[in-house]
């Protein structure tokens, strides 16, 4: 026997020990419970001040949607992504809950004068609307962590002027109310591309799982390092001096977005008779344009497809291919070709540290 373990104490056949560990798991329970009580009427508040929101006429309204934007092609994405469809990317097991009166924004480090900003001074000013493609540096080639939404808020420029940004500066690092950090550069701010403090998303509040009340939305860049949901804080920089959550953990600093091109239908490894198969699809080159998509069968020449309209450089596209299927097993490949002339990256690469690349491909068989 160990002298150091005395014998557990006897109370009506219930051991002390056991008392001892009954109570801990009481506490414990209480302690979760009270946390969950708290969650709860977090989420009511928030819930509550959603619904109460009534969203600006903007000053600048999105152009209207053209005929033929959607190819109306069944098996294709749409060209607006529903809120409920739309891709959520968290690092936080718990989404923040975030009333419009907790909310403000501090515009700090290099800058002619420190600003803090309230949910009146924002809707005070006026505001822009715009259709706007999002992608998560996580998608794999041919992958559906991206989306397109209409978006309402004030230009991050307009913003970022009432503060003065110092020569020299050249990184915003926005913080999040749950402490999550994005870095992403200045001059994609202020360069004139449509940068919004959005408070809107498809006509109604953001809901709070993309951020209510605000979140970021800039075109061209990857999430990571510019799309900051439940944003509070404002940090003038350099590159040089900060990091932020991913660029600790191994990814690349600036992200911009690669240009892609995607198989939506139809599913692969799927069977057709012999005939006109239509494979199409989408494509993305956000803030630089689609120029073209171009379809190739086994090893044979890139040919192009059709393409849907186009809504702005800022929005992915849609397009088609009517093939002339013959028997036999056949590999399908899609590219991209951007306004710039650039084609899609044909070499593999996983997503890590900037982007995946390759070509999105599928295999039918025709009998």
């Amino acid at each position: 026997d160990r002298p150091d373990l005395e014998p557990p104490e006897k109370a009506d056949g219930v051991s002390r020990r056991f008392v001892l560990t009954a109570g801990g798991v009481i506490a414990a329970a209480a302690v979760v419970g009270t946390i969950g009580r708290r969650m709860l009427a977090d989420t009511a508040n928030t819930l509550a001040d959603r619904a109460r929101l009534v969203l600006p006429v903007p000053a600048k309204p999105a152009p209207p949607i053209p005929p033929g934007t959607d190819l109306d092609v069944d098996g294709v994405t749409r060209f607006v992504t529903g809120n409920a469809d739309f891709y959520r990317i968290d690092t936080a097991l718990q989404v923040p809950r975030l009333t419009t009166a907790d909310w403000s924004l501090r515009i700090h480090g290099m800058v002619d004068k420190e600003v803090r900003l309230s949910w009146a001074d924002l809707l005070a000013m006026p505001m822009t609307e715009r259709l706007v493609t999002l992608t998560c540096v996580s998608n794999e080639v041919g992958g559906d962590l991206i989306g397109n939404a209409k978006w309402l808020g004030v230009p991050m420029k307009e913003v970022l002027e009432l503060a003065g940004v110092r020569p020299g500066a050249d990184m915003l690092l926005s913080t999040s109310s749950d402490g999550w950090t994005c870095g992403t550069p200045v001059s994609a701010v202020t360069d004139g591309r449509d940068a919004l403090l959005a408070i809107g998303m498809n006509g109604e509040p953001l809901p709070i799982e993309h951020g209510y009340p605000i979140r970021q939305v800039i075109p061209g860049l990857y999430g990571y390092v510019s799309a900051t949901k439940w944003v509070v804080d404002w940090e003038i920089t350099k590159f040089s001096e900060a990091k932020a959550y991913w660029s600790t953990r191994g990814w690349s600093e600036l992200g911009p977005i690669k240009l892609s091109s995607r198989i939506d239908r139809p599913a692969n490894s799927t069977e057709h008779a012999p005939g006109e198969v239509v494979i199409a699809g989408t494509a993305w080159a956000q803030h630089t344009g689609i120029e073209r998509v171009e379809v190739r069968i086994d090893d044979g020449p890139w040919q192009p497809a059709e393409l849907a309209t186009e809504y702005s450089v800022d929005t992915w596209r849609q397009w088609k291919f009517a093939w002339q299927a013959t028997s036999g097993e056949h590999d399908v490949q899609c590219r991209a070709i951007d306004k710039k002339g650039n084609a899609q990256i044909e070499d593999n690469a996983s997503p890590a540290p900037d982007g995946s690349t390759g070509l999105d491909g599928r295999t039918y068989t025709i009998t």
